[in-house]
């Protein structure tokens, strides 16, 4: 019985292996070791803030056989703001993801390099050539599969720490379910949502579940796989912050490889190794999603047809894994582009939320499957949040960029 509910597992899984990256992974073990297990409430509200989201979106492409991208474009009757907005979320999407595959590529490499003793400089190019080589094969089940490996291979790294380090159950609740924000812990709490409730997960999320589902029948099989995909998701993150709030409160941290170092005690020579498996992981499947994202979404709001098999398609995710590997090489990485993707961020997550609750409400898309007074009411909270959330990244940007 439960075997059979784990079948459904797949685009859900998708999204938890591409927010679960390097970043993520290295700003809970900051959380953890700043504040301990007080942020851990900030984590499970991402995960919620998420979950709702990303149902929207997949029920949006169930029930309409429509990515997000193509409804937008469709949203809007007027030309001028038609092509406006799908100009921005294309620039926007591709900048960002391009931006930060860097940054994935080094968080792969690092987990090698520490297995293996390769240098970092010739491990990356190597990952990335992996990468286009996965999205070259134009075959969606292959991503999934690989994908679906990489969330259970993180869930017996990151998990298993967790419960070695032996946290207090008490705290861990406490820090959970009685929210609080110490000082000097807001930009924390920004970035752990920020690394969770990821703008370009939306548009993956709302073509993958096409390729398993076309009924409203299929809705319950797809909230499963998100209940049961993105909350494991969380409790990776979850359990990254735990460990670091156990074993390294106080300590500064410098990248998430600090952590092997207070896992010996209970790994002994193995924790590096461990720790290793986690990170690379997490590194792969969030430098795939990058350019997955990037090319879903230009594929999605241009409506090209044949989705991954599309030579289009391909370009851009060609495109976003060379700017990657040349960055990484180059070690071109200035602080003015990383800003002005978190600026574009910034103003794309609240407006990709608000399009979202607007088309989800559109009746001759949706039907009788519009969205109910309650989800409404969820999701304009959520709206809200994504709207604060988005104002601080932009004003934290600009000021970081004038500064």
């Amino acid at each position: 019985m439960i075997l059979d509910k784990l079948k459904v597992i797949g685009p859900g899984a998708i999204i938890s292996a591409s927010f679960v990256g390097p970043g993520t992974i290295t700003t809970a073990t900051q959380a953890g070791a700043s504040f301990g297990y007080a942020l851990l409430w900030a984590l499970v509200f991402s995960v919620i803030t998420t979950m709702v989201l990303q149902i929207m979106v997949a029920r949006l492409g169930i029930i309409a056989q429509k990515g997000l991208g193509a409804a937008i474009r469709d949203q809007f009757a007027n030309p001028v703001i038609k092509y406006s907005v799908m100009g921005f979320v294309i620039v926007s999407i591709f900048i960002g993801c391009a931006a930060y595959m860097s940054g994935d590529l080094n968080g792969t490499s690092l987990g090698i390099a520490t297995l293996t003793g390769w240098s970092l400089d010739v491990i990356g190019p190597i990952v990335g050539v992996i990468v286009l080589v996965l999205g070259l094969s134009g075959s969606y089940k292959l991503i999934e599969k690989v994908m679906i490996a990489l969330v259970i291979v993180m869930s017996i790294v990151f998990i298993t720490t967790m419960i070695m380090a032996k946290p207090d159950v008490g705290e861990v609740f406490a820090g959970a379910f009685a929210p609080s924000i110490p000082v000097g812990s807001i930009i924390t709490i920004v970035a752990l949502v920020g690394t969770t409730v990821v703008p370009y997960n939306l548009f993956i999320h709302s073509s993958s579940v096409q390729e398993r589902w076309n009924k409203p029948s299929h809705l319950k099989e797809s909230r499963l796989d998100i209940f049961i995909s993105i909350g494991l998701g969380g409790l990776i993150s979850a359990s990254v912050l735990i460990t670091s709030g156990t074993l390294m409160r106080g300590v500064e941290v410098e990248t998430v490889a600090d952590l092997a170092l207070q896992l010996k005690p209970f790994l002994g020579e193995w924790a590096e190794t461990f720790l290793a498996i986690g990170i690379f992981s997490a590194g792969f499947s969030s430098t795939t999603a990058s350019a997955l994202g990037a090319a879903i979404t230009t594929s999605s709001i241009l409506k090209w047809k044949d989705g991954m098999k599309n030579w289009r398609f391909k370009a851009v995710f060609v495109a976003v894994i060379l700017i990657g590997i040349f960055s990484f090489v180059f070690n071109f990485e200035p602080l003015d582009v990383l800003l002005f993707a978190q600026a574009l961020n910034g103003i794309l997550l609240p407006g990709i939320a608000v399009i979202l609750l607007i088309i989800m409400n559109n009746k001759k898309l949706l039907g009788n499957y519009t969205n109910s007074i309650k989800i409404n009411m969820i999701g304009s909270i959520v709206v809200l949040v994504c709207i604060a959330l988005g104002t601080y990244s932009l004003v934290t940007a600009v000021s970081s960029f004038f500064g």
